[in-house]
């Protein structure tokens, strides 16, 4: 069982969305996140620039044809503080769900 922790490096949306993808794969193309989470190259550099700074993703060059081509992963550091992100997040929803019955 994962510890819930609310973590705020990554709880704004554009990260939450960037570890989440990143949490569906092994590794990801940074052309693919980008066209995904709809951000401009310096946007999603900056953002994979941050979380890597904080030990929670691992960035790659990787010769792919005739050129060489980005690829980001979840560190196990970042998907145990994506996992703990997630539980917090289910406990708040659970506490916040409104008992049975209409609403008074």
């Amino acid at each position: 069982m994962t510890d819930a922790r609310f973590d705020e490096l990554i709880h704004p949306s554009t990260r939450l969305s960037l570890v989440a993808t990143l949490a569906a794969a092994e590794w990801a193309e940074f052309a693919f996140l980008k066209d995904r989470l709809n951000l401009s190259d310096s946007a999603l550099s900056k953002q994979l620039t941050t979380l890597e700074e904080a030990g929670y993703v691992a960035t790659e060059r990787r010769l792919a044809g005739s050129r060489r081509r980005r690829y980001a992963r979840l560190t196990d550091t970042g998907r145990e503080a994506f996992n703990g992100h997630i539980a917090a997040l289910r406990e708040i929803l659970a506490d916040a769900a409104p008992a049975e019955g209409p609403p008074v």
